[in-house]
């Protein structure tokens, strides 16, 4: 044997010790890997959470699920979530994600759903400014106002408010109910100078309510009321020359005025 064929065989020697030795750690890693390092866990609702509910242990559980597929703000502990309000409706599985819960901070439970900016307003309603009873709290709504005007009652209606949430409906700030109930009393939620312009529209006349589509979120521009023009009164025409004729020696004078010009003619008898 030469030494040129011992030389190749040593070498696919080491080549296939080395190749098996790698397939070897391979996979020794992949045995003795936890199935569980790329899984976090995450709570999800097990029935459906209503707007505006306060979440309670039996509406909740834990599950592990892909960690690339978890949000950010999600929670990983169900006493992180127990005695939350829910301010967005929650369903069977749904992640429970801190952008869409409150915190109770005492008080009533619809204080908890108010942004920190915002303020909540009631408006007193009946069956047809409650669009017929159809309004459910998580709704969005203009409010039309109408009042009279001018010494010949005639009306004028105009939208003042765009897209608000409904907060509550009479006491109840959550429901599952989809048929339409009359109720007494709206509370909407809006910012302290909506809020002004709300209250000053109740004191001048009737207000309407109109319901939004949930995926209109669009504000149209307010279009300011055009005042009716006054009639203007036409420029009085030039006065034309007239001729003013008075006695003077040795005969008539006469002034002629034209605008802020003034002649005399004399004229001989």
């Amino acid at each position: 044997m030469s030494a040129r064929t011992l030389t190749l065989i040593t070498l696919s020697l080491i080549l296939g010790l080395g190749a098996a030795w790698m397939a070897n750690n391979w996979l020794s890693n992949k045995l003795n890997a936890n199935p569980d390092d790329d899984l976090r866990a995450v709570v999800v609702a097990t029935v459906e959470i209503p707007f505006g509910q306060m979440i309670e242990a039996q509406q909740v559980t834990v599950v592990r699920m892909p960690k690339d597929t978890v949000p950010d703000d999600a929670f990983d502990s169900t006493d992180q979530v127990i005695g939350k309000i829910a301010t967005f409706s929650h369903l069977q599985g749904d992640i429970l994600r801190s952008a869409r819960v409150a915190e109770h901070l005492g008080g009533s439970t619809l204080a908890s759903l108010i942004a920190a900016d915002k303020r909540a307003v009631s408006v007193r309603v009946d069956d047809v400014v409650g669009v017929g009873g159809f309004l459910l709290p998580g709704n969005r709504v203009d409010v039309l106002a109408t009042k009279q005007t001018g010494s010949n009652n005639t009306a004028e209606s105009r939208t003042i408010l765009q897209d608000l949430r409904v907060l509550a409906v009479d006491q109840t700030a959550s429901t599952d109910k989809t048929q339409p109930v009359v109720v007494r009393a709206v509370t909407l939620e809006m910012t302290p100078k909506e809020a002004e312009v709300l209250v000053k529209a109740m004191s001048e006349g009737r207000l309407q309510l109109a319901l939004r589509n949930p995926l209109d979120d669009q504000k149209k521009p307010e279009v300011p009321v055009a005042s009716a023009a006054k009639p203007t009164t036409p420029a009085p025409a030039p006065a034309a020359p007239r001729p003013i004729v008075r006695p003077n020696d040795g005969g008539y004078g006469v002034i002629i005025i034209r605008g802020t010009e003034v002649k005399v003619a004399k004229a001989q008898l």
